[in-house]
């Protein structure tokens, strides 16, 4: 039965797949909404109230194009916001605007497998399967990834919908599919091979190339392009 929040709701309330920090640690920061985001900073409600409603109270004074402007008597003045909190809050923010800075260098550029599953070692470990796509300009740089589906992976749970939705928005010009495969045999199944197949074909409508497919096992990977099976 899905959440209604209230007053007295607190974290704890949620299933613990459901909690921020929980589903940050299962299925990656990129997952969480912004509100979820900023509840992990705050860490603790007030007199009732949840960490993630006062986030949303937050988010909804300061967007974020105002939060990462925001001064600490802003943020104090936010009943269930101290200074312990703002200091939180004010020392990610400057975090962020530090990265900001950065040099274009500095993104991500995947040039081979090996580079891929640097960026998806969180799989090895997972009991689950996981089905991650990496979403690349036309550098070959890495936009942002995403963990788009769990559990048993066929056809009819990995959706070209999503995915491909995903990469219109992030303005993506290739796609790289990563699944891990937790009984430890990198071999692709056949439904391994008919969603890269199913996806590439759907690629090709959307003018969006898939490179690779990837997946992975506890110490090992096999990469569909190595092996020939991108054609």
């Amino acid at each position: 039965m899905p959440h209604r929040e209230n007053s007295n709701f607190l974290i704890r309330d949620l299933p613990k797949s459901e909690r921020p920090r929980e589903k940050l640690l299962n299925r990656g920061p990129e997952n969480l909404k912004d509100e979820e985001l900023l509840a992990i900073l705050i860490r603790t409600g007030f007199h009732g109230k949840s960490a993630l409603r006062l986030a949303k109270q937050i988010l909804a004074k300061y967007p974020k194009n105002k939060l990462l402007k925001i001064q600490s008597n802003q943020l104090t003045e936010i009943k269930g916001v101290g200074s312990s909190k703002a200091s939180i809050i004010l020392a990610a923010i400057e975090l962020v605007k530090r990265s900001l800075n950065l040099k274009e260098e500095t993104i991500p550029v995947i040039q081979s497998p090996k580079d891929v599953v640097s960026q998806v070692s969180f799989l090895r470990d997972k009991q689950r399967e996981h089905f991650v796509v990496l979403f690349l300009n036309a550098r070959n740089q890495l936009i942002t990834k995403k963990d788009l589906f769990i559990g048993t992976l066929n056809a009819n749970l990995v959706h070209p919908r999503e995915i491909f939705s995903e990469a219109l928005k992030h303005n993506a010009a290739s796609l790289i599919l990563v699944h891990n495969h937790p009984s430890g045999d990198p071999e692709p199944s056949q439904d391994d091979l008919e969603i890269t197949k199913r996806l590439r074909e759907a690629g090709q409508i959307m003018g969006l190339e898939i490179i690779d497919h990837l997946i992975i096992s506890h110490n090992n990977y096999f990469s569909f392009k190595e092996h020939q099976l991108m054609k």
